[in-house]
């Protein structure tokens, strides 16, 4: 009894100790993504984010872990944007990763994981993106856009800078290096590709080393994205054929183990991208196309062909897995069993026996983690959660509902450590992007929305996987086609009645917030309902004919509504915010980036002008020089900020927000 009282003592004591979360302490949370197991599988090599205060950016370092254990290592300490891309030699005597030094452009570096000095390997005149070695560590591919062409760089000189639009483009080529000679001083890459045929989106090397299989669009605009096709490569000469000529988006090709076949990420001849995505085999010198995951109701993230099938990952519900499936027959086996993880990023050792992958948990951020492939039996080897166990954070659930017109909808909620069911809380609604995003029962929120740290100061949160949503198949991804804002709307006010019925909601003080569709969601229910007290509509569309006209994926509107707006202005009236704006009445906060081109700002100028004219209280806070995203820690601290001070009030009746002094 007495060790009971002691334990009991020792618990209290660690839990009054714990401070609630600041801003900057969200900001400056690390965790570990990005898992590269060795070939050997002696190693592991992560990447891990860290925001640069000084220098205002977040900035990625590679770092490394043996897999028997022992303590990780920060191996890269690139200033700038950091080190990234993390792939390992074959004989896992190098780690190579891309990087920018001095001003220069991004190139390849190599490593001794055992320590020294990185060097680099290629000396492209342009910035190289993706890249992988070859199966025999002779070569080493990689992708550039081509340097600029001598017309252009004259036109610049005489008439300065300008662009025409849907014209002026920069392919992305396919070149290749001798890794051997790289060892003794970088090489300039020769090219394998060239010209405006194609621009070259993702490859892989064959299993002999002798050719490169690869996707490529019409041109690098993102209007163009559904021309995707599949080539083959063969490196002596450089002749490349198309192998997949198919309507539509078909990408990420990879080598069967005898090089006879290549599996690849299909649209399978649909035009819509909430439809499901397929994995499809094709024979490496071409023909007929045949898929393998009909079976799979979700979007298959392609992962390895290796001899015992083809690995993919993918989500159901808020859970994610490793499958595997069966080229020959369709059969597709669950590798990772039920479990609070929520893994992704899979890598394989040479033999295919262990796997090493990143994975977080209602209770843990993502740590690396270890396993045999044969039987699933997770290790953990870094422990980066150790830094967050003095912050009071949220406990997180999956919890579900029915909306109005009686589908099922999912939700993560948040409650208070000392959750006490007898109590009203305040709520707050954060609402993903997408559509097809999703919300995972996962520590912790450290961008946008500082979930954690009104959790600690007492509210509960509910982060709602609205319809169209990834996790729940093709048919619920399509329930707001035709139907944007109105359906989402259901699901989040459903939502929000669910947890009033238990009774631990204060009706008069709920808040809805959002970034992209979130925010799109957001301003839809702050222009037609009166069930807030505040919003936050971030990057949000207030306005489909305004977005479809202005946004660099006109493609998507016409995916979700069918028609463009002078072909159907009905569904557009339907579907905007803008339509509703003479009943708006809920205090509104406007968060925007400058030079959004996914969402133009004009869309948020247009809402904060509706809303005005109509007596709602609204401030709008333009982020300057960013697009869709706000990208570095600074104005990240302002963002989460300016959320704070907006919903305290109106919430908690906090002071009003002056947010033109920065506090």
């Amino acid at each position: 009894m007495r060790a009971l009282l002691l334990l009991a003592l020792a618990f209290a004591l660690s839990a009054a100790d714990k401070v609630a979360p600041t801003v900057d302490r969200l900001i400056e949370t690390r965790a570990a993504g990005g898992a590269r197991i060795s070939p050997d599988g002696k190693w592991v090599a992560y990447s891990v984010t860290a925001p640069d205060w000084k220098a205002d950016a977040f900035v990625s370092q590679i770092w490394l872990v043996e897999v028997t254990g022992g303590k990780a290592v920060q191996l890269t300490r690139a200033t700038g944007t950091g080190a990234s891309n993390a792939q390992w030699s074959p004989d896992s005597r190098l780690l190579t990763f891309t990087t920018s030094r001095d001003g220069g452009k991004a190139q390849v570096y190599a490593i001794r994981p055992d320590g020294g000095e990185a060097f680099p390997l290629t000396k492209s005149e342009t910035a190289v993106g993706g890249y992988e070695w070859a199966p025999d560590g002779k070569w080493i591919a990689y992708v550039a856009s081509e340097p600029e062409a001598k017309p252009r760089k004259e036109r610049k000189e005489s008439f300065g800078e300008f662009e025409v639009v849907r014209r002026d483009y920069s392919f992305q080529q396919l070149s290749v290096i001798d890794a051997v000679k790289a060892m003794d001083a970088p090489q300039e890459g020769k090219a394998l590709t060239k010209g405006t045929a194609y621009t070259v989106t993702g490859f892989q090397w064959a299993p002999d080393s002798t050719r490169i299989a690869f996707s490529a669009t019409r041109n690098p605009d993102l209007t163009q994205s559904h021309t995707s096709d599949i080539w083959v490569l063969t490196v002596a000469d450089g002749t490349a054929k198309k192998i997949v000529d198919q309507p539509y988006s078909d990408n990420d090709p990879k080598w069967s183990p005898d090089g006879a076949q290549i599996v690849f990420s299909s649209a399978m001849g649909k035009a819509v991208s909430h439809a499901n995505r397929r994995l499809a085999v094709v024979s490496a010198n071409g023909g007929a196309v045949r898929s393998i995951t009909d079976g799979f109701d979700e979007n298959p993230s392609l992962v390895e062909w290796r001899k015992d099938g083809v690995y993919f990952s993918g989500l159901q519900k808020t859970a994610s897995h490793l499958f595997r499936v069966d080229a020959a027959s369709g059969k597709i086996t669950r590798v990772t069993p039920a479990q609070s993880l929520l893994p992704g990023g899979f890598s394989f050792t040479a033999d295919g026996e262990t796997m090493a992958f990143s994975a977080a948990s209602p209770t843990t951020l993502s740590e690396i983690y270890v396993s045999p492939v044969a039987r699933f039996a997770a290790r953990k080897l870094t422990d980066f959660t150790a830094a967050v166990s003095d912050l009071v954070l949220g406990t997180r659930e999956v919890i579900s509902w029915k909306s109005k017109d009686g589908a099922l909808i999912e939700g993560i909620l948040i409650k208070p450590a000392e959750f006490d069911a007898s109590k009203k809380y305040p709520l707050l609604c954060i609402i993903h992007g997408g559509p097809t995003g999703i919300d995972r029962p996962a520590l912790l929120d450290a961008r946008y929305y500082p979930s954690d740290i009104w959790a600690a100061r007492g509210a509960v949160i509910l982060k709602v996987n609205y319809r169209g949503s990834a996790g729940y198949g093709e048919k619920f991804r399509q329930l707001n086609v035709r139907n944007l804002g109105v359906g989402d709307a259901w699901d989040v006010i459903s939502g929000v009645d669910h947890l009033i019925a238990q009774g631990f909601v204060d009706a008069k003080r709920v808040g809805c917030m959002g970034w992209s569709q979130g925010g799109y969601i957001s301003a839809f229910l702050t222009t037609s309902s009166d069930r807030f007290a505040a919003i936050s509509v971030g990057a949000g569309i207030s306005n489909w004919a305004t977005y479809y006209y202005n946004t660099d994926i006109t493609q998507f509107t016409i995916n979700y509504l069918g028609a463009d707006p002078a072909k159907d202005p009905e569904i557009y009236r339907k579907t905007s915010p803008m339509t509703h704006v003479l009943q708006a009445k809920t205090p509104t906060l406007i968060q925007h980036g400058e030079l959004d081109r996914r969402v133009p700002i004009a869309n948020a100028y247009e809402l904060r002008q509706g809303l005005e004219n109509r007596g709602v209280p609204v401030e709008m806070i333009v982020y300057k020089g960013y697009g869709h995203g706000i990208t570095k820690p600074k104005s990240m601290r302002a963002v989460m900020n300016h959320n704070l001070a907006w919903f305290n009030h109106h919430l908690w009746n906090d002071p009003p927000p002056d947010f033109t002094i920065a506090k």
